[in-house]
């Protein structure tokens, strides 16, 4: 909570949750790779195809669920909804 002594108290809890949640930029490779690892230990079943999507984008299965990724730089909130849809909590990525 040092990173944030600077800023006023009724901002502090703002800050601090944006500050203590913020993903770092990822590509969709990097999210293919993360998502990978997470599924091993998970021990769910992990499938990619580039086959079901449109351009640069393409379906990945991690166990009973599924989301859309795409080549190029993901956005924090599309990362965030990806997430989401993977049943993935932003800790365990």
């Amino acid at each position: 909570m040092t990173e944030l002594a600077h800023v006023p108290a009724d901002r502090r809890q703002l800050d601090f949750r944006t500050f203590a949640y913020d993903l770092e930029e990822v590509n969709g490779a990097e999210f293919v790779r993360r998502a990978r690892r997470y599924a091993r230990k998970a021990r769910l079943e992990l499938r990619f195809d580039p086959g079901r999507g449109k351009g640069s984008h393409g379906l990945l299965y991690v166990g009973n669920r599924r989301t859309v990724v795409k080549r190029g730089e993901l956005k924090p909130g599309a990362l965030r909804g990806m997430l989401k849809q993977l049943g993935i909590r932003e800790e365990d990525f």
